[in-house]
């Protein structure tokens, strides 16, 4: 007689005799215990500094730590939602062990991440000097790119100056209109009902009408305020150089050149306090804060560029210029798959284990103006400037040639654009001692062995723009403003170091 087939017992309603330990839940080697691991090395004083300035009465706060490790280990797989975070909390393993079974509702997290957004932004040097430390990174070849991600804002619910006006003025006669045609209405039910009953309540028609010419006016006055702040830094850093220049005549002793230098120095200084008083008058009427003009001519090689907003002579935004109503820090970008509302994120990526040695995001759509503030940030992570440097066109400027030629930098930047799989005509003979640093690139990518160094640069950038966007699914900022946006890119940019020195630890266990 053949015995029936027999199944593991399987009974969900029954309770364990023994609570068993949350360790056992998960496979040894899990990336919850390198991040538990972890923890304890990372300085979090900064954040630990915001709750000792509390009072300590009321409801306790999560362990910080705890909240931390949470961020990163939900970002490391791809989850930047708050609200999935708190379901996951209560139905994957992973984060039950991580959170000690405790589950942090979505507005804690958000908050959280929000109140401490820059501190968590600043765990990116951190790991990034772990990786050093595991022999991750030596800067030997650096890749330099961009990409284009979407803000959390609509590009159909941006605006153009020129339509502003046009619809602030077409919106103030249909306000009239209505506004005329409920006086009518008003008059009509008091001679039918009285005067003492209601009936002069406004359309919702005329509602809504106000409160988008409240929007419109708004956001003009925003945009005309931005713009009044970048011609009046424009004229500060004219003022700046002209001083510069009288100072240079004065030192020559040349009183004719010293004359005119003070002559252009004094218009140069008339012009820039002129644009300083617009763009305070501007600011306030838009209810923004005052713009600090007299820093204007101080340039932080750390800072990443920021839109410059094409003006006229009085500095009033062109008619083409546009601002977006729900993030106006985004900017309408041309993307891979055509054009989005978005911003520039910017990454430098060590060719030995592709991690991320510098990062960075901007709303200026160019990418050359990237190229020295991203330098300067690779020294300020790692000490050190890469070796080699690779980038695309987009980076190519005599400007930034030469600053990498100053700098001892083995620089490979493509001067035009390819097509795909076609490779420029190798360099012949000896170059002409009167190139350029343009033309010098060009006969240094023309040969076998830049060609060859030039080729790798795809193979190190592009496949971390393809793990952060694919595989963790970074397509669109979940946060507004360039300063939130610049912290949310740092949590994924630190994460997928995290990821990196936790499969080299893996193959060296």
């Amino acid at each position: 007689m053949v015995k029936p087939k027999s199944f593991r017992a399987w009974n969900p309603e029954q309770t364990l005799l023994l609570p068993p330990s949350p360790v056992d839940w998960l496979p040894q080697g899990h990336l919850v215990f390198f991040l538990l691991d972890l923890a304890s090395e990372l300085d979090l004083e900064e954040i630990y500094a915001v709750y000792r300035q509390k009072d300590p009465r009321g409801e306790k706060a999560y362990d910080p730590r705890m909240m931390v490790v949470l961020l990163l280990y939900a970002y490391c797989v791809g989850l930047s939602s708050s609200r999935k975070i708190e379901k996951a909390c209560w139905e994957d393993a992973a984060f039950r062990v991580l959170t000690g079974n405790q589950q942090p509702d979505h507005s804690r997290i958000s908050d959280f991440r929000r109140r401490h957004l820059g501190a968590l932004a600043g765990l990116f040097v951190q790991v990034l000097r772990l990786c050093q430390k595991a022999g991750l990174v030596s800067l030997g070849h650096v890749a330099l790119d961009g990409t284009k991600v979407k803000a959390n804002a609509s590009k159909h619910k941006a605006m153009s100056h020129e339509r502003m006006l046009k619809s602030e003025k077409q919106l103030e006669a249909e306000m009239r209109a209505l506004l005329r045609k409920a006086e009518l209405i008003d008059a009509q039910e008091d001679s039918q009902i009285g005067r003492d009953k209601r009936g002069d309540e406004l359309p919702e028609e005329l509602k809504r009408r106000s409160s988008r010419l409240e929007w419109i006016r708004k956001a003009k006055a925003e945009l005309e305020a931005e713009a009044a702040a970048a011609k009046a830094a424009q004229r500060q850093q004219e003022a700046a150089a002209a001083e510069q220049e009288t100072a240079e005549a004065e030192a020559s002793g040349d009183d004719q050149a010293s004359k005119r230098a003070v002559r252009r120095g004094r218009g140069a200084r008339r012009r820039a306090d002129d644009a300083n008083k617009l763009a305070i008058e501007k600011a306030e009427a838009a209810g923004l804060e005052p713009p600090d003009i007299t820093a204007a001519g101080v340039c932080d090689p750390l800072a990443m560029p920021s839109r410059q907003l094409p003006t006229d002579a009085c500095g009033n935004p062109k008619p083409q210029v546009q601002r977006n109503f729900s993030d106006p820090d985004s900017h309408i970008l041309k993307g891979a798959d055509g054009w989005i509302q978005g911003y520039n994120a910017q990454a430098a990526v060590d060719g030995d284990h592709q991690v991320i040695v510098a990062i960075g995001v901007s709303n200026q759509p160019s990418d050359a103006v990237h190229l020295l503030p991203m330098l300067e940030r690779i020294h300020a992570n790692t000490g050190q400037l890469p070796a080699v440097l690779t980038a695309d066109a987009g980076y190519c400027s005599a400007t930034n040639l030469e600053a990498c030629e100053q700098r001892g930098i083995d620089a490979y930047v493509s001067t035009s654009r390819q097509q795909h799989g076609q490779r420029p005509r190798p360099s012949r003979g000896r170059p002409p001692k009167d190139l350029d640093a343009r033309g010098r690139m060009e006969r240094k990518l023309r040969s076998k062995a830049g060609q060859a160094i030039y080729a790798l640069r795809k193979t190190v950038v592009e496949p971390v723009f393809g793990q952060i966007k694919g595989s963790r699914g970074l397509n669109r900022f979940r946060l507004r403003g360039l300063e939130q946006v610049n912290g949310e890119w740092a949590l994924m940019a630190t994460t997928h170091n995290l990821l990196k020195l936790f499969r080299a630890t893996l193959a060296t266990a």
